[in-house]
């Protein structure tokens, strides 16, 4: 349906519907007016393209307002058109950098009837666009490629392949995180501010612990009480089966703390 077609069947459908004498006039009033609330279409509803690599796209411009032309699944990286000898027969294309939008504005006196330019997007599709200028208030246009919406797809598995390493990678990366106080994907941090174990002149307390699905990492903060310097070794603050284990300062002297990261497989009670 047209404009005028459309607000013809909401205005006709409207009078019917007010024969309350007539159920006929009525029922066929209610599809009347029924149509055109789901056809109508104002001139400056957005409008959603379905392109391909390398399509001509038609589309309406703003004559007096901007038009805004933005890509599902992806952004643009640049734009070119023809510079035109005669300013008058120029247009401005923008290429908006955070969201690579693409705004058109058409200046006073352009007598062309359509504008002519091509889009680069950054997943490396070309468009060419032809569109046509009408007296409208501000556009948007969106376009849709099933092309770079599988191309996100394939990316996001190819991603998620490589951020999917091995228990042992996996442990190392949490014993970083640790030392760098950093939020670690895929673990909960518990802060902790246990009771002080001691073993000779040496203290340890918990500080911080790390639960994952299938790993737990703990933060230790080990203190030498004595008068003596102290070695650590991975045995005397890790359990033997641990999956990676890191001392900040393996010797400690008279009243020095350090930390240390331990990183064991989670156990599930009752396994």
């Amino acid at each position: 349906m047209n404009g005028s077609a459309d607000y013809a069947c909401l205005a006709g459908g409207a009078m019917l519907l007010a024969r309350l004498d007539n159920r006929g006039a009525q029922w066929v009033g209610c599809t009347l007016f029924a149509a055109g609330v789901l056809f109508a279409t104002p001139a400056w509803a957005d409008q959603t393209l379905m392109v391909e690599d390398n399509a001509r796209v038609e589309c309406v411009a703003s004559q007096k307002d901007l038009t805004r032309i933005s890509l599902v699944d992806d952004a643009f990286a640049s734009v070119s058109k023809v510079q035109p000898d005669n300013p008058l027969e120029d247009f401005s294309v923008v290429n908006e950098p955070t969201r690579g939008d693409i705004y058109l504005s058409v200046p006073g006196g352009f007598k062309a009837k359509a504008l002519s330019f091509f889009g680069t997007s950054k997943k490396g599709f070309v468009y060419k666009f032809a569109c046509r200028i009408d007296a409208v208030e501000a556009q948007q246009i969106f376009l849709s490629n099933p092309g770079a919406a599988a191309a996100a797809k394939s990316a996001d598995a190819d991603e998620g392949d490589q951020q999917a390493p091995d228990l042992d990678e996996t442990a190392v990366r949490l014993v970083q995180a640790m030392a760098g106080q950093k939020v670690v994907p895929g673990f909960h941090m518990e802060k902790a501010a246990l009771v002080l174990v001691r073993a000779g002149d040496v203290t340890v307390q918990l500080l911080a612990q790390y639960r994952g699905l299938d790993l737990m990492g703990r933060v230790l903060r080990i203190e030498n009480t004595g008068k003596a310097p102290v070695d650590l070794e991975e045995a005397q603050v890790a359990p033997a089966d641990a999956v990676a284990v890191s001392i900040a300062s393996p010797r400690l002297e008279p009243r020095q703390v350090t930390t240390a990261y331990v990183v064991t497989r989670r156990t599930v009670p009752g396994s």
